[in-house]
């Protein structure tokens, strides 16, 4: 299979598109089984009746373990946000209506993970946090009470795919059963990585319609931050993070 270019690289991943196919090739250095886990993620989210690619074959291209799934025409969220930033608002609307659709399904942690459990192991791994921060975040990580809902776990505009007036949403990997007010939080540090403004209005809407109120959702603050520090990320964004966990967690 001759795939030619990358149209995508992300951390974990190479993407290619292939005929009518999308193909996500995984980098070598990840456990042997990763993509029959986000697989069987993205196949739990279709099994909810959520839109989102469908999955043709787990394989392995040149010894890599690959996923050939269905190519969704279209255009990001992100893309038409970019394209027109006056229609921010309304695209972000449409982010928002999604993501509730998703905080509003069960999620059977045997099945997708434990949102918990991931945090848990993360922030233990982050190297640049010292004990006492890394007991405080643990302490509070454990302190949690809510209801366990599917969360995508990496749920931005770039993510969600228009096209004739439907909204697919890829990029499962980071699925879980959680908070939602985790997943919305680790949206708004995403999002105000690019554009604090466009994550203002971004929580500002999610609240508004959800009824949840801004302290609750920020609560989850310095352990999401936490959390993104264990990720391959850019000196600066290291940086930004460390900064938000130490001012929201005064530690």
């Amino acid at each position: 299979m001759n795939l030619g270019n990358p149209i995508a690289v992300g951390n974990t991943a190479e993407i290619y598109q292939y005929d009518d196919k999308i193909v996500k090739v995984f980098k070598k250095h990840l456990p042997p089984s990763e993509h029959l886990h986000e697989a069987k993620k993205q196949e739990y989210a279709s099994s909810c009746g959520l839109s989102v690619p469908e999955i043709f074959k787990v394989t392995e291209i040149a010894g890599r373990q690959a996923i050939i799934m269905e190519y969704i025409k279209g255009k990001t969220a992100g893309d038409l946000i970019l394209e027109n930033m006056e229609s921010a608002e309304n695209y972000l609307n449409i982010c928002v209506d999604m993501q509730q659709k998703i905080h509003a399904l069960p999620a059977d942690a045997s099945v997708i993970g434990s949102m918990t459990a991931k945090l848990h192991n993360q922030i233990q791994s982050v190297e640049t946090l010292n004990k006492t921060q890394k007991s405080f975040l643990l302490k509070k990580l454990g302190s949690m009470i809510f209801e366990p809902k599917l969360c995508h776990g990496d749920f931005h505009p770039f993510n969600l795919v228009l096209c004739d007036g439907k909204v697919c949403v890829i990029d499962w990997a980071d699925s879980s059963s959680g908070d939602v007010r985790a997943d919305v939080i680790r949206t708004f540090l995403l999002l105000s990585k690019v554009s604090v403004k466009l994550a203002e209005m971004y929580v500002h809407i999610y609240c508004r319609i959800s009824g949840l109120s801004r302290d609750e959702v920020f609560q989850w603050t310095p352990i999401i931050a936490a959390a993104r520090l264990s990720e391959n990320l850019s000196v600066a964004e290291n940086t930004r993070l460390l900064e938000i966990v130490v001012q929201t967690s005064g530690t």
